[in-house]
């Protein structure tokens, strides 16, 4: 097994270990640090000696045994233990479930604001750094930081554990409210492993593929709910692409130069299938509109087929619901299809005071294409370098400098 390989591994198993543990002992604090030096132990110790036959069995025997020595506080001992605690395990019987949904939706509690639910289900199911969950919210790595800090101490004056749901159900506390912030941590997680905001890869499947595979669990809870199908269709939708995204070299293929042929048929059939259900609902959200979007750019055959008018119209539904600089980034980008590239630089020029997306990389990527598309080179030129250098990723950078060259103008 490769070293991505444990990774993923490592990655997908750590939400489900964490769960089980906060369901038996109810310290969330705890629990995440004594799963994290389990993923530490195993992190040494499976390269060289094997991945365990039951490795969630193994992490929780583990983790577990980590989490008594910190009650019993004998820190010395554990120390002392550390070493040889893990090399003779011998895996506890752990029961064949997977506790990913019911942590994902413990950690949107009542007691947090919803930022700092957002940000703290990312860091303990979604496993983003704190510097990637900054990106994604658009402020600094500090600022996130210490909101999650705040956060797991609003817990731990709230006595320390979570309120436990009774049987086997989703906690019923606030369901609105908390069901709002779970959907809206499954997008975050998705869109990282779609484009990943920092590092070599342009995507990470093991995010992506969490994402989908969460929200598919919320879905069988809530199949009637149109933003949980809504979600569902969108990342379905996206998701169809990603093998037209990127060269055999690794590098950026925009939207409008994709291979539409590589598609894949399959997601988008069942993704158009749940935005035409979630549609039917009596009311919209931003879910649901996003999936449409996304099925309309799935329903032409080219990209010169593409039906802007209609994309553009929904995202000035979703804006008029869901306001977000954002959003209407994406709207001036359908706005200069339909008007023009003047009318998405006059849209885009909007934003400049909007300190969430100020200087961002992808508002400075979109105003460069647009002037290019007017034939203002030199500015196109600057835009694109600055892009490159504001964004984290190297794929990115790559591109935008590939586009920067190509407009690059000449001296006489």
């Amino acid at each position: 097994m490769t070293a991505p390989d444990f990774e993923d591994l490592l990655r997908g198993l750590t939400p489900q270990v964490l769960g089980t543990l906060v369901r038996r002992y109810g310290r969330f604090e705890g629990c995440e640090d004594a799963v994290q030096e389990a993923v530490l132990a195993a992190a040494v110790q499976w390269p060289s000696e094997g991945v365990p036959d039951n490795p969630r069995g193994w992490l929780v025997t583990v983790a577990s045994r980590r989490l008594v020595d910190q009650l019993r506080g004998d820190r010395a001992r554990r120390e002392r233990e550390r070493a040889t605690a893990a090399a003779e395990v011998v895996p506890q019987e752990v029961p064949d479930t997977d506790d990913t949904l019911r942590l994902l939706f413990l950690c949107c509690h009542p007691a947090l604001t919803a930022a700092s639910r957002t940000a703290l289900t990312l860091r303990a199911v979604g496993g983003l750094t704190t510097a990637e969950i900054a990106r994604a919210f658009l402020v600094p790595e500090a600022t996130m930081a210490a909101r999650i800090s705040r956060a797991k101490q609003r817990i731990r004056a709230s006595g320390g554990s979570f309120e436990q749901p009774e049987g086997e159900g989703l906690p019923a506390g606030g369901f609105e409210e908390r069901l709002r912030v779970v959907l809206h941590v499954l997008y975050l997680i998705f869109n990282e492993g779609y484009t990943a905001s920092s590092g070599e890869r342009v995507q990470r499947l093991d995010l992506r593929r969490e994402a989908i595979r969460l929200t598919r669990m919320v879905r069988a809870r809530l199949p009637g709910d149109g933003e949980v199908a809504g979600l569902l269709a969108l990342m379905l939708l996206t998701d169809a692409r990603r093998a037209a995204r990127t060269t055999a070299a690794g590098d950026l293929v925009p939207l409008a130069e994709q291979d539409r042929t590589v598609w894949d048929r399959a997601l988008i059939a069942e993704g158009t299938a749940l935005v035409k259900e979630a549609l039917a609902g009596p009311e919209l959200g931003p879910y649901r509109l996003e999936a449409a979007i996304a099925a309309t750019h799935a329903d032409a055959a080219t990209a010169e087929a593409t039906d802007w008018r209609q994309v553009h119209g929904l995202y000035l539904v979703l804006e008029r619901i869901a306001p977000n600089p954002v959003v209407t980034l994406n709207r001036a980008i359908a706005l200069a299809e339909v008007e023009g590239p003047e009318a998405g630089l006059a849209l885009l020029a909007t934003l400049d005071t909007d300190s969430r997306l100020a200087g961002h990389h992808r508002l400075l990527s979109v105003r460069a294409h647009l002037l290019e598309r007017t034939g203002e080179t030199a500015g196109a030129y600057d835009h694109y370098r600055r892009a490159a250098r504001a964004t984290a990723s190297l794929a990115e950078r790559r591109y935008l400098e590939a586009r920067a060259a190509r407009v690059r103008p000449t001296t006489g």
